[in-house]
């Protein structure tokens, strides 16, 4: 199994449940995480990544590290200052539709967004509100590009779109697409040569469904247009996402790999969760495992089984750590005080 690994995590697009994957593998095989200095959770977002943002890096004596998945602005030269030249990079995308539409629910206080009750509103003139100069634009226009490093308000010119996408491709083993969560865990497994339960996960981070509501066909039109750097970045590689399920997999092997990694979900489900699945945020028994609650959104999680065994608990207790508390547990691992 692969075992150095750069995830670029993009927001908004179930990359929390892919960092869930990391942690739990990362932890199982006592791996060790570029964490953020003094234990944040970002690395210094929404700043281009350098390698001195990440704790226990100093130039003197270079360490490297085996998994660098936390939230940061890709800057390749510097990232490999920080992990093996041998590591595997991936990171995750989402249609650009759904993706502002999330974004301006979880983002609701940011500056662009702050100011307008609908996302219809707001794109109805987006230049009254949203300004090319606030440090926190990027939650507003073309959020997948800016994660990638590129400008969000760069020109869109076939030239240009063609230099980021060859830019993406040279830095990158593959993208996986969230539409496609079990297609794509189905290839990061293939990929990385890890086993079925290493991919296996619940989703998380992920919101109520009762403040999602459908964009008309006009507001739909709107956001791509607004977005046309997002939109031609995921229209690329979502067509080159199944271009390699043909070429590696193939489409019948891949519906008996899916089914698989379903039924292992399903079997976890009832081993470990009270009820058939996620809870409002005020349903969650164990604080521990509540989600930051964030913009205008309400982050769902889950209540374990009472009584399972200590081995099970534990399996079942990290499939279900939101992100922020897993990420202090591994920090606090990684960089326990040394006994005198």
């Amino acid at each position: 199994p692969k075992t150095d690994i750069v995830f670029l995590k993009v927001h908004k697009s179930a990359s929390s449940t892919v960092m869930n994957i990391l942690f739990r593998f990362g932890e199982t095989h006592n791996l060790t995480f570029a964490f953020p200095l003094g234990g944040g959770y970002q690395l210094y977002y929404p700043h281009h990544f350098l390698a001195r943002f990440v704790e226990g890096f100093s130039r003197q004596s270079p360490r490297r590290f085996n998994i660098l998945c936390h939230h940061m602005r890709f800057l390749q030269p510097e990232v490999q200052k920080v992990v093996p030249s041998s590591a595997i990079y991936f990171s995750i995308l989402r249609n650009p539709v759904q993706l502002m539409e999330s974004s301006f629910v979880y983002y609701k206080g940011a500056s662009a967004f702050s100011r307008v009750r609908s996302l219809e509103e707001f794109l109805s003139q987006p230049y009254r509100y949203y300004n090319p100069a606030s440090g926190d634009r990027h939650y507003a226009r073309n959020l997948m590009t800016f994660d990638f490093g590129f400008n969000p308000d760069g020109e869109v010119s076939p030239q240009r779109v063609q230099l980021m996408l060859k830019a993406i491709e040279a830095s990158f083993d593959f993208l996986l697409i969230s539409e496609y969560f079990d297609e794509s865990m189905v290839l990061l497994k293939e990929l990385l040569c890890w086993d079925l339960d290493s991919v296996v996960s619940f989703p998380l981070n992920t919101r109520d469904s009762s403040t999602k509501s459908p964009l008309p066909e006009s507001v739909v039109e709107k956001i791509k247009a607004w977005n046309r750097l997002d939109w031609e970045i995921y229209t690329h590689f979502n067509r080159t996402f199944w271009e390699r399920i043909d070429r590696d997999i193939g489409r019948e092997r891949m519906r008996r790999e899916v089914q698989a990694l379903r039924e292992r979900q399903a079997e976890l489900a009832r081993t470990c969760l009270q009820g058939t699945g996620s809870v409002a945020p005020k349903d969650i028994k164990d604080s521990s495992l509540r989600p930051l609650q964030h913009g205008g959104a309400r982050i769902l999680g889950y209540n374990l089984k009472q009584g399972l065994d200590q081995e099970l608990e534990r399996t079942c207790r990290r499939l279900v750590t939101p992100e922020l508390q897993y990420s202090s547990i591994l920090y606090k691992k990684q960089f326990a005080p040394q006994p005198p």
